[in-house]
């Protein structure tokens, strides 16, 4: 519902402070994600996880593959097919935003592939946990999925926590598991393009997340402080997700060519149809 009044208010009345908006969904979203990390259990979370590593490895690789082939068909400019295809296969905005540095994608690269993950992050929001109902999947499960599939953390966070605490629990070890992968995709991504003096951006808050979740399974932390911690960190999430869906411009969609469209949908259903058969069929 946060997310849905952002969008209305976005496109009805505009964007009156674009640079705040900017800052307060950064900030705010990656301050949610740390505080989430005081209700985990270092181990529990370890545990849920483990199965999705393989997982992270195959449709990380997979999915840079296949984004590269589909952008050569679609004679697609190379940047922005590579950092769709990056957006989808680790976490959206945030490989994004770290990638784009390093092959000095230009503003207009940048603000369509950042605009083709917001708009499927906005629909997979609301569709997937219907779609995890309708198909009787388990907390489990559904978590590996949207860590998966799921482009943005904010997306999966999101549709996580609506559809129960395990599948959070999962989905949020998974999701920060793919997020790791920025470092090593940067650097692979500079000799690409061969741009080895472009900066790299790291999402920092991925390592005080782990710190949060460290603490909260080896210090003896009164109960009362860790779940009122989580408890804000659920309405910071809640209010970040209007600062995101308030981001989105009809300029924003303007932006958006065919081809760019194209591309991020068709490798979107890739990982998100495979990963979801794979999970289904090891019942």
């Amino acid at each position: 519902m946060a997310l849905l009044a952002g969008l209305l208010f976005a496109l009805l009345v505009g964007q009156p402070f674009p640079k705040f908006n900017k800052k307060a969904s950064k900030y705010l979203l990656q301050a949610a994600v740390v505080g989430l990390g005081f209700g985990m259990n270092l181990h529990e979370s370890l545990a849920s996880g483990k199965d999705g590593m393989m997982f992270t490895i195959l449709t990380v690789s997979g999915t840079m593959m296949i984004g590269w082939f589909i952008g050569r068909k679609l004679k697609l400019d190379s940047k922005t097919s590579y950092l769709i295809s990056a957006g989808t296969a680790i976490c959206g905005g945030s490989a994004i935003a770290a990638v784009g540095p390093v092959i000095k994608a230009n503003d207009g690269q940048l603000s369509v592939a950042l605009g083709i993950v917001f708009i499927l992050n906005a629909i997979a929001l609301f569709l997937f946990p219907v779609l995890g109902n309708l198909l009787n999947m388990s907390q489990r499960e559904f978590g590996l999925w949207s860590a998966i599939a799921i482009h943005d953390t904010s997306s999966v966070v999101g549709a996580a926590s609506t559809y129960g605490q395990e599948a959070l629990s999962v989905a949020t070890t998974v999701k920060l598991t793919r997020a790791l992968w920025i470092i090593p995709l940067a650097f692979v991504s500079s000799l690409i393009f061969k741009q080895g003096s472009g900066k790299m951006y790291l999402p920092w808050f991925i390592l005080l997340f782990v710190v949060a979740m460290v603490l909260n399974t080896y210090t003896p932390l009164p109960d009362i402080l860790t779940d009122g911690i989580v408890t804000v960190s659920k309405r910071l999430l809640t209010v970040s997700l209007f600062f995101i869906g308030a981001s989105l411009s009809w300029q924003v969609i303007r932006s958006v060519g065919l081809k760019a469209i194209v591309l991020g949908v068709l490798v979107w259903l890739v990982i998100g149809v495979s990963s979801l058969l794979v999970i289904l069929s090891a019942r």
